[in-house]
């Protein structure tokens, strides 16, 4: 199981190098006031997957805090059911 893991590892890396090899052409981000920065294709896709996975984690952090103090309550209730049978 362990060599599969790495293996599909291997395989994920060289398709995302060859991804970014394909990727590598200049692009300017033009921002407010005439601000412009130009960078690699890949390197603004990248930076905006990392900007959308931390917005997506942030937006269910809330619903994960929410659901682990209910099990901790729920466990509290189940511990003093089971002290009183």
């Amino acid at each position: 199981m362990r060599y599969l893991v790495w293996l599909l590892r291997i395989a994920l890396f060289v398709v995302l190098l060859g991804f970014a090899v394909k990727n590598n052409d200049v692009v300017t981000l033009r921002f407010f006031f005439d601000a412009a920065w130009p960078l690699p294709l890949v390197v603004v896709m990248l930076l905006f997957f990392a900007a959308g996975t931390l917005a997506g984690l942030s937006a269910a952090l809330g619903t994960f805090l929410r659901q682990r103090r209910q099990l901790v309550r729920l466990k509290q209730q189940l511990g003093q059911a089971e002290r009183l049978e």
